[in-house]
């Protein structure tokens, strides 16, 4: 990507924006899983159909994130991201007045489908407008839009959801999707990128070399910890170590905290290093090393517990920012959007198959050893990460 980058300003007026609107998004596709205490004890749905419920707006983005990337590559970010969420508001007032729980999934499902519209297009619009020495550092504050938007809709939703319904509760995605689709239409502008050669068909970069393969690969590999220990770490502090479900509570929320602190650091170590692969390497190692101590600690004093699990779950979201930089920059202007959307896409069905994969497990065999083989996963990412050598060539 060798255009020039000649307004800073503008640059970081869209990652803003951008940042904006991928936690309005998050927002709405978490708040059915907020409902699930609401649906299963007072409105008499089976945790299985709640879950089902919570789960419909993520299995509408598994759906729509490479065609959506696949769009913003055809027509721009700007017109993706911005009716992607006015698409989002829509489904808003409709699961607002649906009167049965049918209708409900199939508006969240629809509103799930439309958020993906943000998630494969504004990495897309930062990588366009920050250039290469600066990336990380942006893309590193992007990264922090999932649990921003998992905390905002935490704080409301149980509260307004108590007070006055569901209906009540989706009043915050429907304002925040609505507000950020109009303002993003207007202050959004699409980078410079390289015209397009009438009737000459641009380089498919997953033909070229296994260098995006290899970063989906990596990815997955990596997403089984993060998961692991976004899951079930709550469960293993109040289970396993007897915490209080508040200081576990509180423990998990400012360790997401932290994480997302450490997705920016990480963003900027890669700038200063001149690598995204180095770091990632890096990161893949550490990620072993902690789920390894984690399955050591065996009935650990509190203090022992609470700093290593927070190293853990800081370290295993560390990746994320790494790898979305890398894939953007390797696939190119006219390719970014549907690899971000792939990116995405197997990041979403490997975090699906996390969940009951590593609660079977820890079923089966206990914690410790749960944690022992979850370590492996990122051990085998290691060797899977291409060489320094490898991502110059491909820039």
């Amino acid at each position: 990507m060798s255009m020039p980058f000649p307004d800073s300003r503008r640059a970081w007026t869209v990652l803003t924006l951008g940042v904006g609107a991928q936690t309005a998004g998050t927002v709405f596709v978490s708040v059915p899983a907020f409902l699930i205490p609401l649906l299963h004890t007072e409105r008499g749905l089976s945790l299985a159909q709640a879950g089902l419920l919570a789960a419909t707006p993520t299995i509408g983005m598994v759906l729509t994130l490479i065609a959506w990337g696949a769009l913003a590559d055809r027509i721009g970010e700007r017109w993706v991201i911005a009716g992607g969420l006015a698409l989002v508001a829509f489904a808003s007032v409709g699961a607002i007045l649906s009167t049965g729980y049918l209708t409900l999934g199939i508006f969240f499902l629809l509103g799930g489908m439309a958020a993906a519209s943000s998630n494969a297009a504004s990495g897309r619009v930062v990588v366009g407008w920050f250039p290469k020495d600066r990336r990380g550092l942006a893309m590193g504050i992007r990264q922090t839009c999932q649990p921003l938007g998992v905390t905002i809709a935490a704080v409301t939703v149980p509260t307004l959801a108590s007070a006055g319904g569901i209906g009540v509760a989706l009043i915050v995605p429907l304002v925040l999707t609505a507000v950020l689709a109009a303002t993003c239409a207007i202050g959004i502008r699409d980078p410079p990128r390289a015209e397009r050669v009438p009737g000459l068909p641009t380089a498919n970069p997953y033909r070229s070399s296994g260098f995006l393969w290899r970063i989906h690969a990596v990815s997955l590999l990596l997403v089984f910890p993060q998961f692991t220990l976004s899951i079930f770490g709550l469960v293993w502090l109040v289970t396993e170590l007897r915490w209080s479900a508040l200081a576990a509570g509180l423990l998990v929320g400012g360790a997401q905290f932290v994480g997302a602190i450490g997705r920016i650091g990480v963003g900027v170590l890669s700038d200063r290093v001149g690598s995204r692969v180095r770091p990632l390497r890096w990161v893949a190692i550490s990620a072993s090393v902690v789920m390894l101590l984690l399955a050591a600690l065996g009935e650990p004093r509190w203090g022992a517990a609470a700093i290593v699990l927070v190293i853990a779950m800081t370290v295993t979201v560390a990746d994320n920012g790494l790898a979305f930089t890398s894939v953007a920059e390797t696939a190119g202007s006219f390719w970014a959007g549907r690899a971000l959307g792939a990116q995405n896409t197997g990041q979403f069905l490997a975090a699906s198959v996390a969940g009951p994969a590593v609660g079977a497990l820890i079923g089966l065999i206990g914690y410790p050893l749960a944690f022992a083989a979850v370590a492996l996963l990122p051990a085998a990412a290691i060797p899977l990460i291409p060489s320094e050598a490898a991502e110059h060539d491909r820039l």
